[in-house]
């Protein structure tokens, strides 16, 4: 079991951004295509975030196209390369699942000021 602790503490990251659950962010993604790496921006809300050591994640939801678009990003993760908090929002609840069956104005996040 120590060497499982060993493994995963030398892997993780040490500093790692503080995302709330109602935020607006920006992640930077390392995508790699074929031989060449670029880095893809990704931008929503926050509806998700899951603890538990290296296998940390959150999730954005973000509107493209008139479709909604949910990626799961874990955060120890060598492909995540930053996390920009956009806007902090105010939220009573550890999920926003509700969002899902919003449209337009009525998915909006009040606004931490």
């Amino acid at each position: 079991m120590d060497y499982i602790a060993a493994m995963t503490k030398e892997q993780m990251k040490t500093e790692i951004p503080t995302v709330n659950v109602g935020d607006n962010v920006r992640v930077h993604n390392r995508i790699k295509e074929g031989t060449r790496e670029r880095i893809q921006m990704f931008e929503g809300t926050v509806i998700a975030k899951r603890n538990g050591g290296i296998s940390e994640t959150f999730t954005v939801r973000r509107m493209s196209y008139g479709v909604g678009v949910e990626k799961t990003f874990p955060i120890h993760s060598p492909n995540v390369v930053a996390v920009d908090i956009t806007r902090s929002g105010v939220v009573r609840r550890s999920k926003l699942y509700y969002l899902r069956d919003r449209v337009g104005k009525a998915s909006k996040v009040k606004e931490k000021i």
